[in-house]
């Protein structure tokens, strides 16, 4: 197979319903999807490393399946019925932040990305899907889109906001606070400076 076309090299690309300049919102944002998938990749292969983080390599592996879902229904916004992004991963994704909230104890200040190395790049991994969000949302602004990707990338980093607290825990390793804040959080674990 023959990877390389060089119909890129003038700078445009082709999606569905034809080609577009490589820095198009569309490009950018299932792009920005591919980069979140390949930083997953990563801290997949850290937490494989890791005594007992195999059961969230093992969501990983099906969070990558649907960031490829959602690279497609960006790709068929005009074509609803092809769409494959619905509720249940969003459902699914709110039922694991909960339990995995719980493993860890509660949250009072900001949380700086870092503790464990699996930690650090699950941070790595949240901030990226944020920007990923970002690029959706300007995509949403001109585009339509399945507003199931935007629910599932708001709520995946969130998952891994409390993914990488979990893996502190289990890992014995503390959550290192900004402390030069004062309290900001009190109640519920659930109350996270990821809102």
């Amino acid at each position: 197979m023959k990877w390389y076309t060089r119909k890129g090299d003038s700078g445009r690309t082709g999606i569905i319903g034809g080609r577009v300049r490589k820095d198009d919102v569309r490009v950018e944002a299932y792009g920005t999807i591919d980069e979140l998938n390949s930083f997953i990749g990563l801290a997949a292969a850290a937490l494989r490393r890791a005594d007992g983080l195999g059961d969230m390599a093992d969501e990983l592996a099906e969070i990558q399946q649907e960031l490829f879902d959602c690279g497609s229904d960006l790709a068929y916004a005009e074509n609803p019925e092809f769409f494959k992004m619905g509720e249940e991963p969003v459902e699914r994704l709110e039922r694991r932040i909960d339990e995995l909230d719980r493993e860890a104890p509660p949250v009072a200040r900001f949380i700086l990305p870092g503790g464990s190395e699996p930690a650090a790049l699950l941070h790595v991994c949240r901030t990226v899907c944020r920007r990923a969000e970002r690029r959706v949302v300007a995509l949403a602004a001109v585009h339509p889109v399945n507003e199931a990707v935007l629910r599932y990338l708001n709520r995946l980093s969130d998952w891994f906001f409390v993914a990488a607290r979990a893996a502190n825990a289990r890992l014995g390793v503390a959550d290192a606070e900004y402390a030069r804040g004062a309290v900001v959080f009190r109640g519920t674990n659930h109350e996270h400076p990821r809102k």
